[in-house]
């Protein structure tokens, strides 16, 4: 895979500002290491209360569903489809995210009666109206009611002809509104404006889910069903893969969520699910957020790429072994030839990164190519971002029409930039760090111009530098086979709740090795005790290293290496040579509580 070099400075250390009263009272409430009690104060509690709901939440403590607005509106007219035998159609997006959503609602349906069909968008043809296929769908299979899932909310114009074709709809999204919100039966969305539904970071699955939980319990109150006829908890295994796979943030309500549907995907009984994860080399005595991020989701999402989103819809769906690992192992030859598309479009952008250094002259890159396909450019967005720390927009061109895929940084929220470009766009929509757009091929330019000028005005040369936010300071002697086991109570660790970075002082015991021509292994001690680092892509810093006496701050997350036995071993996330750092804990960057 290629890689880009972003020619900015080496990150910028945020350090945790410091609550020694808190950090105390945390200690003794809830007996914890000192150093899991700063975490936690560097990760923004702020009373025991938060603490303990951080770390104590189960189940129930999730929100009540009826307190998302329309919430009645929905449960009322799906209670009405089911009682009428109307055939119903759950329209979902193509992402993972839409999949499990969709899937969850179809399997939900089915079991407490329902006739349910689903359709999935394919945007690889770039159609600006694709819910026009939904309801020839919908048409077709005379569905009287149509819900969509992880979509919708930016389709006024497209569901007022659904409606007046005689198709109820139900829009399920938790992308941002726009000005105009669709006339349907019932939205639900918890960043609708004036929502009082407390969590805003639910992803579409969650949403659906939601959905499905205000049914039941509008059923089980009216008697129509009892009580232990469904176990919501079924469908967390779902829920916890699509709000991985689409980034929503681990903290609050999302958290309990993909902690129990985490349990839930170890013994799932989904039998495509369970395929795709062996296929994937996913130990399940292990799964982690991380696995089902790096692992499972991108085999899922190269069917929205590259091949028909449907199939992942349907592998989550399948009761029939044979078919299972068929369809498993077509997903991991598709996720082959994703990878394959992927590394040409990577190449092609590092060449313009070469002979363009303008492209970087700015707080934000824009490019574009007739060259690449439109289901990868929201992978090249998100790596470009990532590696140069600004708003990143990448086009690609089909027959006059581009898909835009864009990232950007909390500093720079995309959607007020897009909606000051509103006029020159077919599209848009999304988050405000991540967004979609469609756009006319002679309008790219205008758009560029325009897009690298907000960025411009809104961001200072700080806002663009790479930071490293820094959660404790810790000592070697600290790190124990039990302090690593007691970091498990922050998991599970993804979007909004990473692994924690540590940071001290340490001298080295010899030289470093190169590992793999990119990598840097690291012999470090502290005191009387030694321990091994390795620093990806870092082996470009080892003729920096070869110095008697060396000492170093590093900035750390420890991990457990099986390899040859149990070890701890340090993932070295960026190093600082003894003239680079300043005395004491003093610093021109400290994270705010």
């Amino acid at each position: 895979m290629v890689l880009w070099s972003s020619n900015t400075d080496d990150p910028l250390w945020v350090y945790p500002k410091q609550d020694n009263q808190l950090k105390e009272s945390l200690i003794k409430e809830f007996k914890l290491h000192p150093v899991i009690a700063q975490i936690l104060v560097s990760r923004g509690i702020k009373n025991l209360q938060d603490a303990h709901d951080f770390l104590y939440a189960k189940l129930p403590d999730l929100h009540d569903p009826f307190l998302m607005t329309e919430m009645p509106l929905a449960v009322n007219r799906v209670c009405r489809a089911l009682s009428e035998a109307e055939n119903i159609l759950i329209y979902g997006d193509n992402d993972v995210d839409g999949m499990t959503g969709t899937a969850l609602l179809t399997e939900f349906l089915r079991y407490i009666g329902a006739n349910v069909f689903f359709y999935v968008s394919n945007r690889g043809s770039l159609r600006q109206s694709l819910i026009v296929e939904a309801l020839e769908y919908a048409l077709k299979n005379q569905c009287k009611l149509l819900i969509t899932v992880d979509c919708g909310i930016t389709a006024a114009e497209e569901i007022a002809k659904v409606v007046e074709s005689g198709v109820d709809v139900i829009v399920t999204d938790h992308h941002e509104p726009t000005d105009t919100i669709p006339h349907c039966a019932a939205t639900l969305n918890p960043k609708l404006l004036n929502n009082p539904y407390p969590n805003r970071d639910l992803t579409g699955v969650g949403v659906a889910f939601k959905l499905a939980h205000g049914i039941i319990n509008q059923l089980v109150a009216e008697n129509k069903i009892p009580p232990r006829k469904v176990d919501l908890k079924r469908y967390l295994d779902l829920v916890a893969l699509g709000t991985i796979a689409d980034m929503g943030a681990l903290v609050g309500e999302n958290r309990i969520l993909v902690q129990y549907g985490l349990r839930q995907l170890r013994k799932t009984k989904r039998i495509g699910l369970t395929k795709l994860m062996s296929i994937s080399d996913v130990d399940l005595n292990e799964l982690s957020s991380f696995a089902i991020a790096s692992r499972v989701a991108p085999r899922l999402n190269s069917l929205g790429r590259i091949d028909d989103p449907q199939k992942g819809v349907q592998l989550l769906l399948v009761r029939n072994t044979v078919l299972a690992e068929k369809m498993a192992l077509e997903l991991d030859l598709n996720n082959v030839e994703r990878q394959r598309i992927e590394r040409t479009m990577s190449e092609d952008v590092e060449k313009q990164f070469l002979t363009d250094p303008s492209i970087t002259a700015h707080k934000a890159i824009v490019l574009q190519s007739t060259q690449w396909h439109p289901g990868i450019v929201a992978i090249i967005s998100a790596r470009v971002a990532k590696n140069y720390n600004r708003p990143t927009v990448v086009i690609a061109i089909e027959n006059g029409l581009g898909k835009g895929s864009l990232r950007s940084i909390p500093e720079f929220p995309l959607l007020e930039a897009l909606k000051e470009c509103a006029d020159i766009l077919v599209n848009y929509g999304g988050h405000d760090f991540a967004a979609g757009l469609t756009i006319k091929e002679c309008h790219i330019e205008e758009f560029k111009q325009r897009f690298l000028a907000s960025a411009d005005r809104t961001l200072n040369n700080s806002d663009v530098m790479t930071k490293l936010f820094l959660d404790s300071e810790v000592k070697f002697d600290d790190l124990s086979f039990d302090f690593i086991e007691s970091m498990r109570l922050l998991e599970p660790f993804g979007n909004g709740n990473p692994p924690p970075v540590l940071y001290c002082n340490a001298k080295q015991a010899w030289p470093p090795k190169v590992v793999g021509k990119t990598h840097l292994k690291l012999y470090l001690e502290q005191g009387e005790r030694m321990l091994e680092g390795i620093a990806f892509g870092k082996a470009s810093h080892s003729p920096l290293l070869r110095k008697r006496n060396l000492t170093l701050r590093i900035a750390f997350t420890p991990q457990v290496n099986n390899f040859q036995g149990p070890s701890i071993q340090l993932m070295i996330r960026d190093f600082q040579i003894n003239h680079d750092f300043p005395a004491g804990n003093e610093s021109i960057a400290y994270r705010p509580l």
